[in-house]
């Protein structure tokens, strides 16, 4: 515990704390309409938003890899928690999130943490993006004050039911909804230290109390009061039949909580100047997750906005985010009565506002102008999560990135036949020089540039072997610019090691690299080659392969492929020459 909670706080003194306590008190204030608002937009009671802010902003702060951390429901779990509720009901909800703060503390124990970084961005902006969408939309129903809707998971559903009952427009609840959008839009404007949420919801709030009472659908008259008591603790009936219905959806979740969470301490890194630790972080949040259903709270995950008002209102430690979580509870025990009242159309703006801002539309168009892949898999990755499901669209996007990451790698692999270069003093060796008329019949040398693997491996094996028809004695493979080698690749090389020895020829290695050349030890094929056929320098190779060379078919030969060519060419004065080493 030392280490993880108190070894963050060397040094900290009642100044410090001072700042942790208006930071805290601040993103609290912050924290309590959005809590409401995702719990109601997840399809659950808004009082389980509040209790998630509570406990697992807590849990969060206490157990995470970052100091400035604020922890909580957010926006980027709405439409995945609301397809929950919808196919498996509520309480197969607080198990799927159970499970998935398993995995998160799994993939922490195992070091996995560091792994999030290679999921493209294209994909984060493109899901993030859809999820913008969903919860943008999702929120129309509340703003026109629609009444007879039916929530589905899917996207094209919803809009149908939109439609089909836009004639139950209530224009008071549109007049709400305004002014909550209008305070929202302006209050950082005018009061810049005000949150604009907060403001938004307790003026409409008090508006649509006092004008238009009885008018508008509230919290109340939508979920019933909201319980001015503490979350009572309760243990989901988890059965084995559970467990596999709800692996998909914990897993999901998962992911979706680690990729946001990490994102969000890398963005608080980025304005402290500081560096967390990713593996504790997922442990943290995993630690949240599991223990935050127990209490009726939906899955959680760092807030990027809670993070960042956290560390522009002064945040010195995680002292800030325990605190925000006690301030919610505290309000949630003397204020809840009161939020009860909240018409729907005053917390219909926050989302959207919250939609907009996360959407994250110049990166988006920035992107989509650039017309590359990257730009095809937002694409793909944002229709996919608006019209389909986030797991999809996470699935296909990751793929297809994967595939366009391997096309562009295969076209970096350069294989050149090449000779040393006779017009220069070194002699270095140089693809320009080969041509129909000065090529050596018995020794071939190729340069290969860029990475062996399963993408580029079978053209580097048909351009070597279809090059190779006229059957040379040697082959040389210049390999010092080679960084690695996969299983396909290896399988590849192999295939024209044996090709080439099988017809009686020598293959000739030069300026492997040593992990490489460990590599090659381990899958057998530098035993294969024989450890007398790697050579440090080109020069020597070819100082080699001259050995091998049938005399009797350089008289009169004209290419004149090396020095040694003159002497080797004149009947009966065969010679040979010390190479430089290149």
């Amino acid at each position: 515990m030392k280490s993880q909670f108190t070894g963050r706080l060397e040094g900290y003194s009642v100044g410090l704390f001072k700042k942790d306590l208006l930071s805290g008190i601040i993103v609290g204030i912050v924290a309590i309409p959005l809590a409401m608002s995702f719990a109601i937009a997840s399809g659950v009671k808004p009082e389980y938003g509040i209790y998630t802010a509570c406990i697992a902003g807590i849990l969060i702060s206490v157990f995470g890899g970052s100091k400035y951390q604020i922890g909580g429901p957010t926006g980027a779990f709405v439409p995945i928690l609301l397809g929950i509720v919808l196919t498996y009901g509520y309480e197969n909800l607080l198990i799927a999130g159970l499970m998935a703060g398993i995995m998160l503390c799994l993939m922490g124990t195992f070091k996995l943490g560091t792994l999030i970084k290679f999921i493209p961005r294209p994909v984060t902006i493109g899901f993030t993006a859809g999820i913008a969408v969903i919860i943008f939309t999702g929120q129309i129903a509340n703003f026109l004050g629609l009444t007879g809707i039916k929530r589905h998971e899917y996207f094209i559903a919803n809009s149908k039911e939109l439609v089909m009952h836009v004639g139950t427009t209530n224009y008071y609840s549109i007049l709400i909804a305004i002014i909550s959008l209008v305070i929202i839009l302006a209050t950082p404007k005018i009061l810049p230290k005000v949150p604009g949420a907060l403001a938004g919801i307790v003026i409409s709030t008090l508006i649509a109390t006092l004008f238009f009472s009885g008018q508008v659908a509230t919290i109340a008259t939508a979920y019933g009061e909201i319980p001015n008591t503490l979350p009572k603790f309760s243990i989901p009936e988890i059965t084995f039949e559970r467990i596999q219905l709800l692996i998909g959806p914990a897993f999901v979740i998962a992911m979706l909580g680690g990729i946001e969470s990490l994102l969000s301490a890398v963005v608080a890194d980025g304005m402290t100047n500081s560096k967390h630790n990713s593996n504790r972080e997922l442990v943290g949040q995993g630690i949240a997750n599991i223990v935050t259903p127990l209490f009726g709270g939906i899955p959680a995950t760092g807030a990027i906005a809670r993070t960042a008002t956290n560390i522009k209102t002064g945040a010195a430690s995680p002292v800030s985010g325990i605190i925000h979580g006690v301030f919610v509870l505290l309000t949630l025990l003397l204020l809840a009565p009161y939020a009860s009242h909240i018409p729907l159309a005053s917390m219909a703006p926050v989302l959207m506002v919250v939609a907009w801002n996360m959407s994250e539309q110049r990166h988006f168009a920035h992107i989509v102008k650039l017309k590359s892949g990257d730009s095809l898999v937002l694409l793909i990755t944002f229709l996919l999560t608006v019209f389909t499901s986030l797991t999809l669209a996470v699935e296909v996007g990751l793929v297809l990135a994967v595939v366009l990451f391997a096309k562009r790698m295969s076209e970096k692999l350069v294989v050149s036949k090449v000779l040393p270069d006779h017009s220069k003093t070194s002699g270095k060796v140089q693809p320009n020089v080969v041509n129909q008329k000065h090529d050596c019949p018995q020794v071939s040398i190729y340069t290969i540039e860029g990475p062996l693997f399963f993408g580029a491996a079978q053209t580097f094996e048909q351009t070597i072997l279809n090059s190779l028809h006229y059957h040379p004695k040697v082959l040389i493979l210049r390999m010092s610019k080679v960084p690695f080698m996969d299983s396909t690749g290896e399988s590849y090389f192999s295939n024209i090691v044996e090709s080439f020895t099988n017809r009686g020829g020598t293959v000739l290695i030069t300026g492997v690299q040593a992990e490489l050349k460990e590599a090659l030890r381990r899958n057998g094929l530098y035993e294969k080659i024989g450890e007398e056929n790697f050579y440090p320098h080109t020069g020597d190779a070819i100082n080699k392969a001259l050995s091998y060379l049938d005399e009797t078919q350089c008289v009169g030969c004209k290419h004149f492929a090396f020095r040694e060519c003159t002497e080797l060419s004149k009947p009966g004065k065969p010679g040979c020459l010390a190479h430089e080493k290149f």
